[in-house]
C-alpha cells in the first residue's frame, strides 16, 4: 500500500497572514481532537486498503480519483488518489482532516464515486474467480 504524508499537501497559503478571510470562520485546529476509537480506526485502516486496490484498478483506465458529493455545500468534491490517502492518513493519525485546496478545474469524467470503485472491484474479482486468472490492471 502506498502511503503520502499529510505534509505532501500544499501549505496553507494564507498561513500567518493577519488578513486571512478564514479567520472569521471557526478553526478546527482550536478545538482539541477526539481521538478515534478503535472501530472507527478499522474502519479508516479498510478504506485505505480499499482505496489502494481501486487505485490499482482505475488509475491505468485514466481515473484519477474519487468524487464526493459535500453535505454541507451541496457541491462535488474531487479527490485525487493521493490527497484522499493523505487525508485519510491525516484522519487515523490526527482524528481529524485539516482543510485542503479543492482539485482546480477537474474533469468530472475523471472521477468516480467510492460506489462505482466497490463496483468496479467486485465485478473484477467475480471475473477473476470465473475466469480462473488473475486480472493485471490495464490489461
Amino acid at each position: 500500500m502506498r502511503h503520502v504524508s499529510h505534509d505532501a499537501l500544499p501549505p496553507d497559503p494564507f498561513a500567518g497572514d493577519p488578513e486571512d478571510p478564514a479567520r472569521a470562520l471557526s478553526d478546527p485546529t482550536d478545538e482539541p481532537a477526539r481521538p478515534l476509537d478503535e472501530h472507527e480506526s478499522a474502519e479508516i485502516l479498510a478504506d485505505l486498503a480499499d482505496l489502494a486496490v481501486y487505485q490499482d484498478l482505475l488509475e491505468p483506465r485514466g481515473v484519477r480519483g474519487i468524487v464526493v458529493d459535500c453535505g454541507d455545500c451541496a457541491e462535488p468534491h474531487f479527490h485525487d488518489w493521493e490527497l484522499l490517502r493523505s487525508s485519510l492518513g491525516q484522519l487515523l493519525s490526527d482524528g481529524r482532516m485539516r482543510p485542503h485546496e479543492p482539485a482546480f478545474d477537474p474533469d468530472p469524467t475523471n472521477y468516480v464515486t467510492w460506489e462505482y470503485c466497490r463496483g468496479y472491484a467486485d465485478g473484477m474479482a467475480a471475473r477473476e474467480e470465473h475466469s480462473g486468472t488473475p486480472h493485471v490492471p490495464g490489461h
